[in-house]
């Protein structure tokens, strides 16, 4: 069965943030004045790799999880 795209609506986004925001840490935007140098563009690095678990994906990881359904709990998640 091949895979169909998602729309995400800004409903989606703010069900989201309530739904992780007990568990997810606020991360901090960092910049990196070398880095902007060796681009010649001014980047900022979201930082969610300073999640408690070090995660990078949590917060999708933690919504997609609050989703399953009790049979699908049962099953585990990897």
């Amino acid at each position: 069965m091949p895979l169909l795209p998602m729309a995400v609506s800004a409903d989606d986004v703010r069900e989201a943030a309530n739904i992780i925001k007990a568990a997810a840490q606020r991360t901090p935007v960092l910049t990196s004045t070398q880095a902007n140098a060796l681009t010649g563009a001014s980047l900022f690095f979201k930082c969610e790799n300073y999640q408690r678990i070090g995660a990078f994906k949590f917060r999708g990881a933690y919504n997609a999880i609050s989703h399953l359904t009790p049979e699908q709990k049962k099953n585990g998640v990897v």
